[in-house]
């Protein structure tokens, strides 16, 4: 067997032309839903990025536990289970989030990895004395910066260095990925990882395809929208929309190298191809751009997912209903390579719902961010539970890598730690139970802080896809929260997950 795993970042599947997309074109996705089934219901488990990679490379939710952070000394990831049943790893990728202290072991469970730099705010070239004149008036004012170690301001610097359109990192990842398989396709028992950081914002396309999405805006580049509420002009606002769909562009040409490789070195009857994000991004949809802030909606939480498996061709263009999320995609790749599944593992292989459009993989995803709601669906209904008070809730971070995402924890954070040996998942390894404090990094980046307070809501997503009328209905209501607190049991969720929450861990709501 051999498995090829395409990661994007920030996809929102609305906007492609398999999930109904109409704004723009995406043939080479049309392509990949010809040669593979497409899942319908299939959710974010822990966000925002990291977190989401842990879920995939662990099988397990981690957000309940953890915010953003490294690979833990007890997690068991999914390479070294392939490199322990003689399946190479590789990972490609332009992540640069992978190089950061919250990023640490990720790449290094893979068998080799190769790293494209410049995405974003990536501290990649040295630029002492840039030229800020220049700069200034090119870059709206909302990205830009004058102050080394800002995201604006590296992200200028990086994108002074594309000359031309193979220079972006995106391409060159896809090139290096192209370049596994022309080296490898000969060989078996391989996973390849292609990971790159595009769609997300800022959103810089190669010109020719932003041509193709004009607007009336006639300003400096805007091509990368805060994590807020919407308050451009609609000239503004369509100038930052076209610019996502320029570079969704971009990422279908990539996808399509990879599809016209596979056909050149027929690789469709002998290998699996997956293809996916770690959440979506919300456009201006329900008045808000980006995530983290804001309810984790539709857009962010229900990403597309393609799988194409050698042994199933004759489902190839068929859709699946079936309810899957991220931390399933750990055991259906061990599954396809025939390893066993360690006991921490709280996913499900998919594997069987190709076969047949009647299996049922779970009855409920639960997800969310790290001290924000925890949200559940049963597919056709979501549930957003919030704490009573975000700014006022007890909550611990496990951990034996304590590091946020740009620095460690610092010592006041540290001063509450005591080691605990009763985590489910952790195996013989004590582990660090961390308070949370109000001056933690983390806490006034992407935490309770950054977030808008919410009262729980309802959604009947099925009939309302575009959650605009939540439901007022108590049964409902009651049996939704059965499914939230059983899930989170399942998945080993902290005694203090269901006290912030007004739950009791025996799946009833506390009335009061």
């Amino acid at each position: 067997m051999r498995a090829i795993f395409i990661l994007f970042d920030t996809l929102n599947r609305h906007f492609l032309e398999p999930y109904g997309g109409s704004l723009t074109q995406t043939p080479n996705f049309r392509r990949l839903a010809e040669r593979s089934v497409r899942f319908d219901r299939h959710y974010v488990g822990s966000l925002p990025c990291m977190p989401a990679r842990r879920d995939l490379l662990t099988g397990r939710l981690n957000f309940m536990h953890r915010s953003w952070g490294p690979l833990e000394p007890f997690d068991v990831p999914l390479p070294q289970l392939l490199k322990q049943a003689g399946v190479y790893s590789h990972l490609v990728t332009d992540h640069y989030h992978y190089l950061e202290p919250g990023g640490v072991g990720y790449m290094n469970a893979f068998s080799s990895f190769e790293v494209l730099r410049g995405q974003e705010g990536d501290c990649w070239k040295a630029e002492v004395d840039p030229p800020l004149t220049d700069w200034k008036q090119k870059y709206h004012p909302a990205q830009y910066s004058d102050k080394p170690g800002n995201l604006y301001y590296h992200n200028m610097v990086n994108r002074a260095e594309v000359k031309d359109e193979t220079d972006f990192s995106s391409v060159q990842c896809f090139d290096l990925g192209c370049e596994f398989l022309d080296r490898n396709s000969a060989a078996d028992n391989w996973f390849l990882q292609i990971e790159t950081f595009d769609p997300h914002e800022p959103f810089h396309a190669p010109e020719r395809l932003r041509e193709k999405f004009p607007t009336e805006y006639d300003g400096p580049v805007r091509d990368w929208p805060p994590y807020s509420r919407v308050s451009e002009d609609k000239a503004e606002a369509a100038e930052l929309v076209a610019n996502y769909m320029a570079l969704l562009a971009h990422c279908d040409e990539q996808l399509g190298r990879v599809l016209d490789k596979m056909d050149a070195l027929d690789l469709w009857k002998d290998t699996m191809l997956v293809v996916s994000t770690d959440h979506g991004f919300l456009t201006g949809e329900h008045g808000w751009w980006a995530k983290n802030k804001m309810p984790a909606y539709q857009e962010i939480a229900n990403i597309p997912l393609f799988v194409h498996h050698p042994d199933h061709v004759q489902c190839q263009g068929q859709d699946r209903t079936t309810l899957t999320q991220t931390p399933d995609l750990m055991p259906t790749f061990l599954d396809a390579f025939g390893c066993s599944v360690p006991h921490q593992v709280r996913g499900q292989s998919i594997l069987p719902a190709l076969a047949s459009p009647e299996v049922r993989i779970r009855d409920a995803a639960i997800f969310g961010y790290f001290g924000g709601a925890i949200n559940v669906t049963d597919g056709q209904y979501s549930y957003f539970r919030y704490p009573d008070e975000l700014l006022d809730q007890t909550l611990f971070q496990y951990t034996l890598m304590p590091s946020h995402m740009l620095e460690t924890f610092t010592a006041q954070e540290m001063a509450g730690a005591t080691l605990i040996d009763d985590l489910a998942y952790s195996g013989d390894y004590k582990v660090m139970r961390i308070p949370v404090i109000e001056q933690s990094p983390w806490y006034n980046s992407h935490g309770p802080a950054v977030m808008e307070a919410n009262s729980s809501l309802l959604f009947d997503i099925k009939n309302d896809p575009h959650q605009a009328d939540p439901i007022a209905d108590p049964a409902l209501h009651d049996r939704l929260i059965g499914m939230l607190t059983t899930e989170m049991a399942r998945n080993d969720a902290p005694p203090e997950a269901f006290e912030r929450l007004g739950l009791e861990s025996n799946g009833g709501p506390e009335h009061g």
